[in-house]
């Protein structure tokens, strides 16, 4: 009888791990929508998509996109800044559900996370001083160097172009390095750097070549959330259903990113 019941009792183990399972993945928007905030996880320091205006006041296309998630999922959003290096580390500890910065997604990174749907699309540009006629292609930076965040796809499109990669903090640092001549060159977002012309237009930089193919950006979560993950995406698709993602768009880059 004993080995029966212990037979049982193995039997039914996958069925209790399938449901405990189950009612986490379940869990994490019941539990956001219960405590009424999302919290998001962006970097504050990456114009237009998240940064701080004259007032302070954290603002971007990315900032209005993670209000525009808050709002359909009926909670409030709270903003949790980092460095770029350290963000997407920061879903695996836990420290806010999602990231809004403009990420990328790569093979390398579905591995690992949730994208949602794409909602931005964008090119890489390779972006030197205007002075610097040496750099015409990304083949051209074989032996150069290039101002990256290490983490960033972008620094691996340097690698395979044969640069050196020079680490930054980000975005303004990475130009910073260009203008002043410590480096020869940075691959950036071609969204991001007409932000900066628009803001600084005698700036000397400028693009020296651009990517063939878009790449697509989507809000990053940990794996294992379906609910939620439908949740987002359901959003997005309400934005651009009824024109508030199209107002957003235009508001910062005068057109419609998500193609």
């Amino acid at each position: 009888m004993k080995k029966l019941q212990s037979l049982f009792a193995l039997a039914a183990l996958p069925l209790a791990l399938m449901s405990s399972l189950q009612a986490q993945t379940q869990s994490s928007l019941a539990a956001i929508q219960s405590a009424g905030v999302i919290k998001i996880g962006t970097e504050g320091a990456y114009p237009p998509f998240t940064f701080h205006d004259k007032s302070g006041k954290l603002v971007g296309f990315d900032v209005e996109i993670g209000e525009l998630i808050a709002h359909s999922l009926g909670v409030k959003p709270e903003f949790v800044e980092g460095k770029w290096d350290g963000l997407i580390a920061g879903v695996d500890a836990k420290r806010y559900d999602l990231v809004l910065n403009q990420v990328s997604i790569t093979p390398e990174r579905l591995k690992k996370y949730d994208f949602s749907d794409p909602y931005i699309t964008s090119k890489s540009v390779v972006l030197v001083h205007s002075d610097n006629d040496s750099i015409k292609s990304f083949a051209d930076l074989k032996g150069k160097t290039s101002s990256q965040s290490l983490t960033s796809n972008f620094a691996q499109l340097a690698k395979n172009s044969g640069a050196e990669v020079v680490a930054t903090e980000g975005f303004n640092q990475s130009l910073e390095l260009v203008l002043t001549g410590r480096v020869d060159a940075t691959i950036n977002d071609s969204l991001s750097y007409l932000d900066f012309k628009k803001h600084k237009p005698d700036a000397r930089l400028k693009i020296a070549a651009t990517g063939e193919k878009g790449e697509q950006s989507g809000a990053l979560l940990a794996k294992g959330q379906p609910e939620l993950l439908a949740a987002i995406n359901q959003a997005l698709r309400g934005a651009k259903q009824d024109g508030a993602y199209q107002k957003v768009s235009q508001k910062y880059f005068g057109t419609d990113v998500s193609q």
